[in-house]
């Protein structure tokens, strides 16, 4: 699972290095929506738990993915910003 998400986020800082500032909001978006793709497989392995703790744990790392999308997402939409007032 680590190792997904370390790729995920390698994937999302290359495509944000190559995109040149456009002011776009897409790449922050498909960032995001990666994000909430695996905390939606995280939610789902969470529903098929065999004990309380497992199902908690998993659903506190499916909200943690979503948070760290979100930071993200807003961390590239204000790089955008900035490249577009220089």
């Amino acid at each position: 699972m680590k190792l997904l998400l370390k790729v995920m986020i390698g994937g999302s800082l290359l495509a944000l290095a190559a995109c040149g500032g456009q002011g776009d909001d897409a790449l922050g978006d498909n960032v995001a929506d990666a994000a909430d793709a695996k905390a939606d497989t995280l939610d789902a392995m969470a529903d098929n738990a065999t004990n309380e703790a497992v199902e908690e744990n998993l659903e506190d790392q499916a909200d943690a993915v979503r948070e760290a999308g979100e930071a993200k997402e807003e961390a590239i939409d204000d790089a955008d910003v900035v490249v577009n007032n220089q």
